[in-house]
């Protein structure tokens, strides 16, 4: 019997995560039996990618840090070029629940791009004040755009399928935050399919969290930037399959 999870990529960016990264391709691995984990060390300084070498993981090693975006355009790149059907990218810091994939594959059946949303229904994730106002004022345009209800734009936790795999190998934003905001307003543009599925999530099981008041502004202003940007963008900017 096919293993349900051999054209699955579960792809892990990670910079500085050793306290985290090996006990999650494990996780993965246990949640996912036959899938491939492609972890990539996004230049850190520690041992990262000896940890998750040693869990079993496929390692590409970035030479300097290109954050999240940056990562993952290389991931999609792997997937496309290697035949994968689908793939997922999990944080490698504890917060994504492997447990949750299932979810979001079984949802690229009738859609291109699953985000797995923390304001849905499901678990008790909560933000507040200022970044809880612009991440409602965020979901509301990006709604409109992808016209689906989406709760949680800046989730990390998605699954691509093969249109959205052939995309982002070619455009996935390496902008902070793009990865996230524009890359929605991307697919959207692209015409691909976009659902969300309600999925709880959990501490960070290592590194170091974000949240101060400074960091807070921050990330709002970025986040703003970003979508703006991605807006002013002409659409005839990104062809599905093709070149601008």
């Amino acid at each position: 019997m096919t293993d349900p999870y051999a054209r699955t990529l579960i792809v892990m960016p990670a910079f500085n995560e050793v306290a985290s990264v090996g006990a999650v391709v494990s996780e993965v691995f246990a949640a996912l039996p036959g899938v491939t984990v492609l972890v990539v060390d996004d230049g850190s300084r520690d041992d990262t990618a000896a940890v998750a070498m040693a869990a079993g993981a496929l390692v590409a090693r970035l030479p300097f840090n290109l954050g999240v975006g940056g990562a993952m355009r290389l991931g999609f790149r792997y997937a496309l070029e290697n035949g994968f059907d689908s793939a997922v990218q999990i944080d490698s810091d504890g917060q994504h629940d492997p447990a949750a994939v299932p979810s979001l594959l079984a949802e690229l059946a009738n859609a291109d791009l699953a985000i797995g949303a923390r304001f849905a229904g499901e678990g008790d994730y909560r933000v507040r004040g200022p970044r809880q106002w612009a991440m409602t004022v965020f979901a509301h345009i990006l709604s409109s755009i992808s016209h689906t209800r989406l709760t949680d734009t800046t989730s990390g936790f998605r699954a691509s399928g093969p249109n959205a795999i052939r995309l982002w190998a070619e455009y996935y934003p390496a902008e902070y935050l793009g990865d996230t905001i524009e890359a929605l307003v991307i697919a959207s543009r692209s015409g691909l399919i976009i659902r969300q599925v309600p999925v709880s999530m959990r501490q960070r099981a290592g590194g170091v969290p974000s949240h101060n008041p400074f960091r807070s502004a921050a990330y709002l202003a970025r986040a703003g930037l970003a979508l703006v940007f991605a807006l002013i963008r002409p659409r005839s900017s990104y062809r599905l399959g093709g070149t601008p």
